[in-house]
């Protein structure tokens, strides 16, 4: 008797992107709370996408893609530019006025819920019982660890609400982008130079967002702050939304929403070595169940029936 094939989710092919992404995302919350003391947030946005889609529009022109794209393709780029280029990041980077990265991180990764339902409403995708069951046991780890951030955060109510409210409007933005990479539209066209097009719109559209809310760009010449735009440039946008796109398309956009729920740990496991941060056993044990649920969901045989 022939043994069945493992999960698609599980091979290297997967795993390993998956991993790196993870990894990357994970870190990206610390470079972005260096960066909110001088330049406005969305300088920095456009500052971090003009870096990331000069990068692709490279590696594109290196790898020999086209760049012209017919009306549909332009629209689709714009979309994404909008979407995740240009809300997701403006809401991420105004969240974390208000409420800490850990909050913010463990509040994203609620962006496995839309995921899940607009694959189903625009994808027809649905959870099978493996994954619906990692989901819940990964929701309540998620919810510890936010109890515990709410609880210890230094901010008082009002502002941990308002942070909460710009991150689940960012949450809808990419869970949106996520999705439309997943359709027929998406694999129509060549990913890097598409990409690259759709961050250089975002960028254009976080420059004119940012001039209008704040006047002229901002400068600061701190070497730490242009170390953190190349790094959040180059390889948490240039590197990472690739490799992500491409086990999104795979594994579904449920199954990769995964990687912002395991984020949260990483970026707490990076605060403990470098912000001192203490885990309590609320935190360990949210921690835990995040990284259990994780391990069940990506087990699943199909990422959608």
């Amino acid at each position: 008797m022939i043994a069945a094939p493992p999960p698609q989710s599980t091979r290297a092919a997967i795993l390993v992107p998956f991993a790196i992404v993870t990894l990357i995302w994970g870190s990206t919350w610390l470079v972005i709370r260096d960066q909110l003391a001088v330049v406005p947030p969305s300088w920095s946005v456009t500052y971090r996408f003009i870096v990331a889609g000069v990068a692709m529009a490279v590696a594109a022109k290196a790898k020999g893609e086209r760049f012209d794209l017919d009306a549909r393709g332009w629209a689709f780029a714009a979309a994404i530019g909008v979407l995740q280029f240009c809300l997701n990041f403006n809401f991420v980077y105004r969240a974390e006025h208000y409420i800490t990265s850990g909050l913010v991180a463990v509040v994203f990764a609620m962006l496995l819920v839309p995921n899940a339902l607009f694959a189903r409403i625009v994808l027809g995708q649905r959870m099978g019982g493996q994954l619906i069951a990692g989901s819940a046991v990964a929701m309540a780890g998620i919810a510890l660890l936010f109890l515990h951030e709410a609880r210890t955060g230094p901010t008082g109510a009002s502002a941990t609400w308002a942070g909460i409210g710009f991150t689940a409007l960012a949450i809808l933005a990419a869970s949106t982008a996520n999705v439309l990479q997943a359709t027929p539209t998406a694999r129509a066209y060549p990913m890097t130079a598409t990409l690259a097009i759709a961050m250089l719109l975002g960028a254009g559209i976080d420059g004119g967002i940012a001039w209008w809310l704040t006047g002229p760009p901002v400068v600061e010449m701190r070497g730490a702050y242009w170390a953190g735009i190349l790094y959040l440039g180059l390889v948490a946008s240039a590197l990472a939304f690739p490799l992500y796109y491409r086990v999104l398309r795979v594994i579904g956009p449920a199954k990769a929403a995964y990687s912002s729920v395991i984020v949260p740990v990483i970026a707490m496991l990076l605060s403990t070595l470098f912000e001192g941060y203490r885990w309590s056993p609320l935190a360990a044990a949210g921690a835990a169940l995040a990284g259990v649920g994780l391990v069940i969901a990506l087990r699943a045989r199909r990422p959608n029936r």
